[in-house]
């Protein structure tokens, strides 16, 4: 049974009318633990929050403003690599040693010139039918070459994680298992984020974005997966209004911490 609760979170320093987080579970009590817990992590921050969580393993969701659009900043590289797959495999071939290694720098370092020439590459014609296969309707790729305005939504990239994941009819296994390689070869530096508090047993799988503007100050989003061991669970986490990198860091990782505990709790 799903139980909403309130959590106080808003925009700029305006605390906002109080959002639901919403969770439903196959295991009892889970889903008003999560909610509890996740309502608890964003007490009294001020930055404007989504956040969707998919574990098949106790077949639980949670969401909180799904639907709200963000600018999706370097988090948009994991919709181009996949586009850049899917149409790969639409046409029978393997990638170029350029697309592959554009593709490498673009989400183990976030290279934004390698982006650039994907995006560039691939154009919107092409990544406007991956979306749409995927599903990621609300989703609306940047004009004019700025991928990093791509307006993203934390249901459409569970959807993508969701996709990257799991055997599916638009990423065969191959490109689904190149993609978690390379989010689990983000370099150390921008392993922060959705892997806070994730268990040792836990593949770690990740891409963040960040971005600040005149408008909603920084941007600071973080997408994980989390396998093996037990373990088949994701989270996209996005946030703005935030007056500094660090305190958009930090309300991602509260969330993070919160959820690993609840899905993992012998960890």
């Amino acid at each position: 049974m799903t139980v909403p609760l309130a959590v106080a979170a808003g925009a700029g320093n305006a605390v906002a009318a109080t959002p639901q987080v919403t969770c439903a579970s196959g295991k009892a009590g889970l889903a008003a633990k999560l909610q509890r817990d996740i309502t608890a992590s964003l007490k009294g921050r001020t930055a404007l929050t989504a956040l969707s969580l998919h574990d098949r393993t106790t077949n639980t969701v949670c969401t909180l403003r799904a639907d709200q659009r963000f600018d999706s900043a370097s988090t948009v590289k994991v919709t181009v690599l996949a586009t850049l797959l899917w149409d790969a495999t639409k046409h029978a071939r393997y990638l170029t040693a350029r697309e592959t290694g554009l593709a490498n720098k673009m989400i183990t370092q976030s290279d934004n010139d390698a982006t650039s020439a994907l995006w560039k590459q691939l154009g919107p014609t092409k990544i406007k039918g991956f979306l749409s296969a995927a599903g990621m309707n609300h989703t609306v790729p940047g004009a004019g070459g700025y991928w990093g305005l791509t307006q993203i939504t934390a249901g459409d990239e569970q959807k993508l994680l969701d996709l990257v994941t799991a055997h599916n009819r638009v990423l065969n296994d191959n490109a689904r298992t190149y993609t978690l390689k390379l989010m689990n070869r983000v370099i150390a530096s921008q392993r922060w984020g959705t892997p806070a508090g994730a268990p040792a047993t836990a593949v770690v799988h990740v891409k963040n974005g960040w971005l600040s503007r005149a408008t909603h100050g920084w941007r600071v989003h973080s997408l994980g997966a989390f396998t093996g061991g037990g373990h088949d669970y994701s989270v996209a986490v996005l946030t703005h209004d935030n007056n500094t990198m660090a305190s958009g860091i930090s309300t991602i990782e509260a969330v993070a911490r919160a959820v690993h505990k609840d899905l993992s709790p012998a960890g």
